[in-house]
């Protein structure tokens, strides 16, 4: 296999710098469909939004593959008397994980104006205890936004809205990407630009050599998995087979790796296909993978969005193990070549 691993971690780099939450991925998709027919892939948008491509196979009923491209993030709920945003979330996450972060507001007019999450208690000095015993919630935290308004600071709602902010805008957080040469890479929303990175590689991959693979492949990037119906109506109903490619939770009672590719057979919906699972267990062994095992209690995937929808497919999902989920994450390269390797050796 020809995968190159720096390509695919510049790819991954330039999708996490591209914000994408949930319901607003256009630039996100646009960026992927620019790559893909780079590559000689032939995209095309779903009605919903999504992107989805096919490579043609030899024979054999059709397959397909999910990624999704949304990552978490906020909306404005309400602009405060004094200037500062209200959030409401989208996805799932504990508030105490944006605390502090760096954040940019998307408003309609196409201004971005950057800003940070502040507790409405945050300064020590002036709340001591209270600070702590805050508890970290759409209630208590907000965006300070670091913006003026003819050269002096914001002093109220209606410099926040002179300013082009209303309610409904998108906020998106920095990735604050880092690679590191031993091979580590940790960012925002690794869930799941991770997973959308695979895709391309494998893509080209399949594109650029002879072995194509062995039926016709879909392959599906949803723009709203984090909020539960990503891939629901989206699948071509002649496929019987669809693996979700998404990240592999990491913590204790898991046998997920940073390091390693992930087969998950049961999550918060339920089991996956066995028979699909075991199907993948014999790419791996054929393939010289170490593939991890797991069962996550708090996860759900494209493809039980697709089940959801009432798709007639057998469903399994794979993934790079990704430590901190829905926090600031942290994967390796490994693990990325190790999930795209499993992927190539199934469909061939």
């Amino acid at each position: 296999m020809a995968l190159d691993s720096s390509k695919m971690l510049q790819s991954l780099r330039a999708l996490l710098d591209i914000p994408s939450p949930t319901g607003f991925t256009t630039e996100a998709l646009q960026w992927l469909e620019r790559e893909l027919i780079a590559i000689g892939a032939k995209p095309s948008f779903a009605h919903k939004g999504g992107l989805r491509w096919s490579i043609p196979g030899s024979k054999g009923a059709p397959r397909a593959v999910l990624a999704h491209v949304d990552t978490l993030g906020a909306m404005v709920k309400e602009i405060k008397y004094n200037g500062r945003l209200r959030l409401s979330m989208l996805g799932g996450y504990d508030w105490g994980t944006v605390e502090g972060e760096y954040c940019q507001v998307h408003t309609q007019s196409g201004r971005v104006l950057s800003g940070t999450v502040v507790n409405v208690r945050q300064s020590t000095h002036v709340w001591g205890a209270a600070l702590s015993e805050n508890k970290r919630s759409s209630e208590t935290l907000e965006i300070r936004l670091d913006a003026m308004l003819d050269g002096r600071a914001i002093l109220g709602a209606a410099d926040a809205r002179a300013l082009g902010i209303a309610v409904g805008d998108f906020v998106s957080w920095q990735p604050r990407t880092e690679v590191f040469e031993n091979g580590y890479i940790k960012s925002r929303f690794l869930d799941n630009k991770a997973g959308v990175a695979i895709l391309l590689a494998v893509t080209q991959e399949l594109l650029q050599q002879k072995k194509k693979p062995s039926a016709r492949v879909d392959f599906i990037i949803s723009n709203y998995e984090e909020v539960g119906h990503g891939a629901a109506g989206v699948v071509a109903t002649d496929v019987t087979d669809v693996i979700a490619v998404d990240m592999a939770a990491i913590g204790d009672g898991q046998t997920s790796s940073e390091m390693h590719c992930t087969l998950c057979v049961k999550d918060s919906s339920g089991p996956y296909d066995h028979n699909l699972s075991n199907a993948l267990r014999r790419a791996a062994t054929r393939a010289g993978i170490d593939l991890k095992v797991d069962i996550y209690p708090y996860y759900s995937s494209d493809a039980t969005a697709a089940w959801n929808a009432g798709l007639d497919a057998r469903c399994a999902l794979i993934g790079p193990g990704v430590d901190a989920s829905h926090a600031y994450e942290r994967t390796h390269v490994n693990a990325l070549l190790e999930t795209s390797k499993l992927l190539l050796e199934y469909l061939r």
